[in-house]
């Protein structure tokens, strides 16, 4: 995974390089692009009782692909341009929430970790 998160890292630089995009990609910048492309995403699944898969069609289902993916490319150049290691986070933050819910403590509770 973590060289899948380096390829694309490398290929979002160098498509931004290209266009002379890379003045606009501030965290700032792409942090809101993030959340316009989350939002997108979240109007696929608007009004579907759970959005699990036999309620979509094709084209919900080609519409959250390129929605998951747009999130994922911002997601990863915010990264990039803030300097943060996407693997390396993730790993970390498992490990904190792993001491915020103990499996043996939470297992089939979905309350938050302050709620127990």
């Amino acid at each position: 995974m973590n060289d899948s998160l380096i390829d694309i890292r490398l290929r979002l630089a160098a498509f931004a390089q290209e266009r002379d995009w890379d003045q606009f990609h501030t965290p700032k910048n792409l942090a809101m692009a993030l959340s316009v492309e989350v939002a997108e995403l979240v109007e696929h699944y608007q009004w579907l009782p759970t959005g699990a898969d036999e309620e979509l069609d094709e084209a919900k289902r080609t519409g959250i692909r390129h929605e998951l993916a747009d999130v994922l490319m911002y997601l990863v150049r915010l990264a990039d341009k803030s300097g943060v290691d996407l693997h390396a986070a993730v790993l970390e933050k498992m490990e904190l929430n792993a001491l915020k819910y103990p499996a043996g403590q939470v297992r089939g509770d979905a309350r938050k970790y302050s709620e127990y």
